[in-house]
């Protein structure tokens, strides 16, 4: 069948689903992306005003779309806006987007359950529409109707990203949790899309729980807006790498740590006996750069010691894990003129009647607004979308559960883009866009579905060992993204060595203009 005459679906109009959107049509496709918001952009219409990029513009970018030339590094999140809507429409990717459209269920028919599951190969033949018998239903409720609509078509890609949408919140003890507390509490993802946030806070005494970046900006956003009248206490269990700048000692954190040489020092899924040596003798040499980075910005940002805000644990394994951040502008200069309050919860804390309590000192803050910044719970959100419980609890009841990141083993006709943690989220996935709309396209078919298992269970051990996995639904790609492209450029046809000179493919980091000419 024509592709044109291929019904394929796509859930989410952020950064993942355009790309998703893009190379399908680039492949003759006519997919029709859902999206419940009024515009593309994701979470990022859904933001803090003083959010900035945690990675330069030249890294979070499209391989064949830079960025306008006098962007600064670190755009503002209404700039990452105008660039997603720009390139958007220079693609025609908008006049497939149907705005105020949420998806509320997606149900696999035409097959029973009982025969996918017995599939030797993936959708039956390894092909991205099987045979034909097979199915997606798509349950849609659009803004200003009352009743939802169903929807039929032959593949689905879901690219509603991890964060956003369902608020991870901590669990209390009887009389420990909110409803003790006589004021305001929110989560940072209600709070980033308010309207009236700043009224919200203005002149009163806030707490911020949390450690990552939503933590960091929400805390100097109601400094900026209170100053040291009503400081902003930012109570912090675990700190995390939080850096001024990507130059260590006059070299680049890509060159660094981003480099095919780099990645010979870590281990990887699937590397075999000999680079699993190599990365295990090379293990010192990591183990050096990364100490030399954490002096340096301990150096650079001597406020962070002098506040007991040094991580635990290594600058490498923060890169490993995804847990790296931009330190907003000034932070600390606000710590040092009373604007902002740092205490450290060493182990758990509640709410009490005026505010939070911390166990293990008994000290307490006073607080009028409590802002919950402990991250998001992004397997329920997509869990929730299934209406087969087997489905959603295989898609989203394991450690990295995808091959390639992108299609589950046993899960037929359907892939996922942009759900795996990454340190620059656009440059890898379009990789992982690209990869999705070669499979459509018959490009390449995939392995045994014993196969496809085998490799994201070696996935899964290198999130748990290496990767950050933890509790993770995924792995974080960040110390392995070349080694991750190699991987799809081989099943898409293209050499996985992109440089011209043998010395920059080793010394330099791959970035997103290296993958241009994959299309």
């Amino acid at each position: 069948m024509e592709a044109t005459k291929k019904r394929v679906a796509i859930v989410g109009a952020g950064a993942s689903g355009l790309a998703a959107c893009k190379h399908a049509l680039a492949k003759g496709f006519r997919p029709v992306v859902f999206e419940a918001g009024e515009g593309v952009g994701g979470v990022w219409r859904r933001t803090l005003a003083s959010t900035r990029l945690q990675t330069p513009a030249t890294s979070y970018r499209f391989s064949d779309f830079p960025w306008p030339a006098d962007t600064e590094l670190f755009p503002r999140h209404d700039q990452v806006v105008a660039y997603l809507v720009a390139y958007a429409r220079r693609f025609g990717v908008l006049e497939r987007v149907r705005f105020g459209s949420r998806v509320v269920a997606a149900e696999y028919a035409g097959v029973p359950e009982e025969q996918v599951a017995a599939w030797e190969r993936w959708a039956g033949n390894g092909e991205a529409f099987g045979d034909g018998s097979g199915e997606w239903l798509l349950t849609v409720h659009h803004r200003g109707s009352e009743a939802t609509q169903v929807y039929r078509f032959d593949f689905l890609i879901l690219c509603i990203g991890r964060y956003g949408g369902v608020a991870h919140t901590p669990t209390f003890p009887p009389n420990r949790g909110p409803e003790v507390f006589r004021g305001r509490v929110l989560h940072s993802m209600e709070y980033s899309g308010m309207d009236a946030a700043a009224e919200l806070i203005r002149g009163k005494r806030v707490a911020v729980v949390g450690s990552g970046k939503s933590a960091f900006d929400t805390v100097a956003e109601c400094a900026a807006a209170n100053g040291p009248s009503y400081p902003c206490t930012m109570v912090c269990r675990t700190p995390r790498w939080m850096v001024n700048g990507g130059f260590v000692w006059g070299v680049s954190l890509g060159h660094l740590f981003a480099n095919r040489l780099s990645e010979l020092t870590v281990h990887k899924p699937g590397e075999g006996l000999a680079l699993s040596l190599l990365a295990a003798l090379l293990a010192p040499l990591r183990w050096v750069i990364s100490k030399l980075t954490e002096a340096y910005y301990k150096i650079q940002i001597p406020m962070m010691e002098k506040h007991g805000m040094v991580p635990e644990e290594s600058f490498s394994a923060s890169i490993a894990a995804c847990r790296l951040g931009v330190l907003p502008d000034g932070f600390y200069d606000r710590v040092e003129d009373g604007s902002i309050v740092i205490r450290r919860a060493r182990s758990s804390w509640g709410f009490c009647a005026d505010g939070l309590v911390l166990d293990g000192t008994g000290e307490r803050v006073a607080a009028d607004v409590v802002v919950l910044a402990t991250g998001y719970r992004g397997d329920d959100k997509l869990r929730a979308m299934f209406v087969s419980p087997r489905l959603g609890e295989m898609v989203a009841g394991g450690a990295a559960p995808l091959y390639r990141q992108c299609v589950h083993p046993r899960i037929p006709q359907m892939a996922v883009v942009g759900y795996s943690d990454s340190l620059t989220s656009v440059y890898p996935y379009e990789m992982m866009a690209k990869w999705v709309a070669h499979l459509l396209d018959g490009a390449f078919r995939l392995p045994a579905v014993a196969r496809m298992e085998r490799s994201a269970a070696e996935w899964g051990e290198y999130a748990r060992t290496h990767g950050g996995g933890g509790g993770r639904q995924g792995p974080c790609i960040g110390a392995i993204n070349t080694w991750f492209n190699d991987e799809l450029c081989r099943d898409m046809g293209y050499e996985p060595r992109r440089k011209k000179v043998i010395l920059a493919e080793w010394l330099q980091p791959y970035g997103p203009a290296d993958y241009a000419g994959i299309s």
